[in-house]
């Protein structure tokens, strides 16, 4: 009986092993299935974050703007295509440099990005979003100004975090500022021309009724007259059509000779040359070569780009004149020895009110201008310092 028993009891631990190590083998089995399950959803979740941070990168290189993220210290951490583009950054390993690295990496842009440094650091000290302009040169040439928002970010601790800088391109905004603030000037001039036109035609009625009854008791001396009356005329065309800055008038255009526009031009403006002790030099050209246009209104051009030449040249110079034909147009090249006109100058030549000399409104090259390009022309100046002004004038040629 004792035997039976403990051979029962032997059966009873025997099935009860085997159930521990059924029960083991379950467990195991329940514990990788969690665990795989768990690294399946970890990984389907690591693959959604990836798909989305994809999507947002394909967003962000997207955007027609700048997009910039830098770490605490300043590195760079990701930009946008735009960015790569802009600073011609797609071959250059930019990951985790400073704006004061890539200054060295990149030359060109070199102030650019040291502006940067100063920009950020202020960014930071502000605490808060700060919005600016920059403004730099392109490879190209072009002046790009942009409208740069910066976001920094920190830790709970008042730590740095990291920095987003966002930059939209505003230059074709800024150009169209500068059209608009170009044409209230002109505005602004035309309201005063309608006062300036009435002031000056009273006294020169009277000029030219006294002229006229001088040159019909003394006729020694009729072409100075002549000249004088015509002088008197085209001073009053020319006060009659101040107004054509704010509002075109219709003008008559006719054919005529460059000879005679040239030879007029260059005797009447001899004698304050003699004055200033200039010569004029007067290169061939070509004969019965006409021009469809307004003749007073090129010898106001004419006239205009002389006179600053010869002003130029406070201490005597020389004025040299060539007239030449390439393809359909004219070509009137007229170079002086003069002082010259510094670049950041130069850029703003032909604006209304903008002027190098004492006394003038600066109103000279803004009317040629307009005249040349009514003619279908184009004026071009070039200037150094020190070694004069070439200005450039083209017109098509009329060959009816």
């Amino acid at each position: 009986m004792l035997s039976e028993i403990y051979i029962n009891s032997l059966d009873y631990e025997t099935r009860l092993y085997e159930m521990l190590q059924m029960g083991k083998g379950l467990f195991y089995i329940i514990v990788t299935t969690i665990l795989i399950y768990i690294i399946l959803k970890k990984h389907e979740a690591y693959k959604r974050a990836e798909e989305k941070e994809h999507e947002l990168l394909s967003l962000i290189n997207s955007m027609p703007d700048f997009v910039c993220f830098k770490d605490g210290e300043g590195r760079w951490m990701r930009v946008n295509q735009f960015g790569k583009d802009l600073y011609h950054l797609n071959s250059v390993d930019y990951e985790g440099k400073t704006d004061a690295e890539l200054a060295e990496l990149s030359p060109f842009f070199k102030d650019a990005f040291l502006y940067c440094v100063q920009s950020d650091q202020e960014a930071w000290e502000g605490g808060q979003l700060s919005r600016c302009e920059e403004s730099f040169y392109i490879p190209s040439g072009e002046l790009k100004t942009f409208d740069v928002i910066k976001v920094p970010l920190f830790y709970d601790t008042g730590k740095k975090r990291g920095l987003v800088t966002i930059g939209r391109d505003v230059t074709q905004l800024k150009i169209a500022e500068e059209m608009l603030l170009r044409k209230e000037k002109l505005s602004v001039l035309g309201e005063l021309a309608a006062g300036i036109a009435h002031e000056i035609r009273n006294p020169l009625t009277s000029i030219k009724g006294f002229i006229q009854l001088m040159k019909e008791t003394d006729t020694s001396s009729t072409s100075r007259y002549d000249l004088i009356l015509s002088e008197l005329a085209r001073i009053n065309q020319i006060v009659g059509e101040l107004l054509v800055l704010s509002k075109p008038q219709s003008v008559s255009h006719k054919r005529f000779e460059v000879k005679e526009l040239v030879e007029y031009v260059v005797n009447l403006t001899s004698h304050e040359a003699v004055l200033h002790n200039v010569d004029f030099q007067v290169g061939n050209y070509v004969d019965n070569l006409g021009v469809k246009g307004d003749i007073n209104q090129m010898i106001q051009v004419f006239i205009n780009v002389f006179k600053n030449s010869i002003d130029a040249m406070p201490n005597g110079g020389i004025i040299t004149l060539k007239v030449k034909q390439k393809d359909d147009y004219i070509v009137f090249t007229i170079k002086d020895t003069g002082v010259g006109i510094p670049k950041e100058r130069l850029e703003k030549i032909g604006e209304p009110f903008f002027t190098l000399k004492e006394k003038g409104m600066g109103l000279g090259l803004t009317v040629s201008n307009k005249i040349v390009h009514e003619h279908k022309g184009t004026l071009t100046i070039d200037s150094e310092i020190g070694k004069g002004t070439t200005v450039t004038i083209k017109i098509p040629v009329n060959k009816e």
